[in-house]
């Protein structure tokens, strides 16, 4: 269990001024930044995660920024087992620590707990991949409800990944996964660490949202997408996933204008600061808010 120093817990929704405030806070206080964001953990990403530059990185310390490539999958177990030694030396050394993105899950680990649930087979997982694609979400989101009704009620529609999780976990283990999460406890003792919430002005921070995308375009984030999607992986994979991933990939296969990509890789920026807007707002209710973007 990592003591302290204090860790400054750093939340909040894409485009919200997250990382800037990072860095002031480590200017004055000799803070190490480390990374909880799942798309700014891949080196492939750097510009369209929004990852840190090197004049950023030139300014303080950071850590588990951009070390995964793309052809991994990072859960969140595998995390917290990168994060917590690292939380552990600077708690030898008394330094600071702000840990610092928008990935609800990976601070709920921290804060509440991560379930110890068995891998999954892969003989089953893809059993469970290949009855959901042919039955379809309704139908596979119907037969779940038979063995565990509260994460059917739970994942929110469209979501395939977490679907096949929980049917697969509960086929393996013969527990819910709320069963297993039930069990959980904190990484983090309460005394060690203080969490904020950067929660703009929708409006504004939707705007941000719009211009950070541009930047994006101009600072090449297409051609960044070329290089990944040369690589022809699996885009089940959390780095093909990315927000503006896809976007960009039609654009560059003759699909749609660049105008139509940026538009589109906008509205998508802008849904998925909604779910992290939401997400925050029901799981950290607690944690102060700052208004920030």
């Amino acid at each position: 269990m990592t003591q302290a120093p204090r860790l400054t817990l750093i939340a909040g929704p894409t485009a919200s001024g997250k990382s800037g405030l990072a860095l002031e806070m480590a200017e004055r206080t000799g803070a190490v930044i480390i990374n909880a964001d799942s798309q700014q953990l891949y080196a492939d990403l750097r510009i369209l995660s929004a990852r840190p530059g090197p004049e950023d990185e030139a300014r303080a310390e950071h850590l588990l920024y951009g070390v995964v490539d793309a052809a991994e999958s990072w859960s969140v177990g595998r995390w917290t087992r990168a994060i917590m030694p690292l939380l552990d030396e600077l708690a030898a050394q008394g330094r600071p620590g702000l840990l610092v993105g928008g990935t609800g899950l990976y601070f709920n680990a921290l804060t509440h707990g991560l379930a110890d649930i068995p891998a999954v087979p892969d003989t089953l997982r893809d059993t469970v991949q290949a009855a959901y694609d042919a039955e379809g979400e309704g139908a596979f989101r119907r037969h779940l409800a038979e063995l565990d009704p509260i994460a059917a009620a739970a994942i929110t529609p469209g979501d395939r990944q977490r679907l096949i999780r929980a049917f697969s976990v509960v086929r393996h283990t013969g527990r819910r996964l709320n069963e297993w999460t039930a069990d959980t406890r904190p990484l983090l003792t309460p005394d060690a660490w203080t969490g904020l919430v950067l929660e703009p002005e929708r409006e504004r921070l939707y705007r941000s949202c719009d211009q950070r995308v541009i930047q994006m375009v101009e600072q090449g984030a297409l051609d960044e997408v070329r290089s990944l999607a040369s690589r022809n992986l699996n885009p089940d994979l959390p780095a093909m996933k990315a927000v503006g991933v896809r976007e960009m990939i039609a654009h560059l296969a003759g699909s749609s204008t660049i105008d139509e990509a940026i538009r589109q890789t906008q509205q998508a920026t802008r849904n998925y600061a909604k779910r992290q807007l939401t997400w925050f707002r029901n799981q950290t209710p607690d944690w102060p808010r700052v208004d920030r973007a």
